[in-house]
């Protein structure tokens, strides 16, 4: 299909073409993502234009571009973010494609969590295993730029999406690059981090056909499935932060939503101290921590 990319359209035009293609199927809230992220017009122009429908607004791409992507993500079930090549989360935007994982919003509240237990410190050095297309790394480097980071994956393709949003988003930041399973290719450095983080795949193998299908059948499943119970990723996270993590040092990770129980267990039986929770936006246990003694 022969696209053109920039084109300036009325507001009556885009919430008209809104309307058609919401008729097709669809969401709401995720047309109007593609408008806000793939057309480029900003979330307040969209609040905008339904109210003064005469003004005009510039889209990024046309509406004959947005059509094509709508129909893929509707009659294909592809997910729109990698349809367009982006995904806004925290105060950036990541370029992502479909060699990683998609990062969820939920997932802005790990990196919360440790800013919080790292607060007032200026130096230390931080590690995010399994880093994917680099989201937790970004925001690391961004929120602790006297800190040295250190991003993990055993995905070629993924670390290197990694070095091109930490490139673009976080440049001149102290953050190494490793390719590997875990905290393996980090040995050098085991006993000196103060922070490690993780969103590592925790569904359990039986469990991922039942997923949706924009998810089973898009996103990479090294990303997903953490074994028969879902925590064998987990597990080996917190066997290596026994010798990898400082004394101090804290380990935070996302996992599945009914895994909290065992994993805090698992965490306390390994040696860690200060063991707690944290709710993910809907209020279910997600989030795991725990200190080294």
């Amino acid at each position: 299909m022969n696209m053109k990319s920039k084109e300036k359209k009325s507001a009556r035009d885009i919430l008209n073409w809104r309307m058609a293609q919401l008729a097709l199927g669809g969401r709401v809230v995720d047309i109007d993502w593609l408008l806000d992220v793939g057309g480029g017009l900003g979330w307040e122009s969209l609040q905008r234009l339904k109210i003064f429908q005469n003004n005009h607004y510039e889209l990024q791409k046309s509406l004959d571009e947005l059509s094509f992507i709508w129909h893929r993500h509707i009659n294909e079930n592809e997910p729109l973010q990698y349809l367009v090549g982006k995904c806004p989360w925290r105060d950036f935007q990541l370029e992502i494609n479909s060699s990683v994982f998609i990062p969820r919003q939920e997932t802005e509240i790990l990196v919360e969590l440790a800013l919080k237990k790292c607060n007032g410190i200026s130096v230390g050095r931080w590690a995010d295993l399994g880093t994917g297309s680099g989201v937790l790394a970004v925001a690391l480097a961004r929120s602790l730029p006297g800190w040295i980071g250190d991003a993990v994956d055993c995905s070629k393709d993924a670390l290197s999406l990694a070095k091109k949003n930490l490139a673009n988003l976080a440049n001149n930041s102290h953050v190494h690059f490793h390719l590997g399973h875990w905290w393996q290719p980090l040995k050098s450095w085991w006993g000196t981090y103060d922070l490690v983080l993780a969103n590592p795949p925790y569904i359990p193998s039986a469990v991922l056909s039942e997923l949706h299908p924009i998810v089973r059948d898009n996103e990479p499943h090294l990303a997903l499935s953490g074994g028969l119970d879902g925590m064998n990723c987990c597990r080996e996270i917190i066997r290596g932060a026994k010798k990898g993590l400082g004394t101090g040092g804290w380990l935070i990770f996302e996992h599945h939503y009914d895994q909290s129980e065992r994993l805090l267990n698992e965490l306390i039986a390994n040696g860690f101290k200060e063991v707690n929770f944290e709710n993910d936006l809907e209020g279910v246990r997600r989030f795991a921590i725990g200190r080294k003694s």
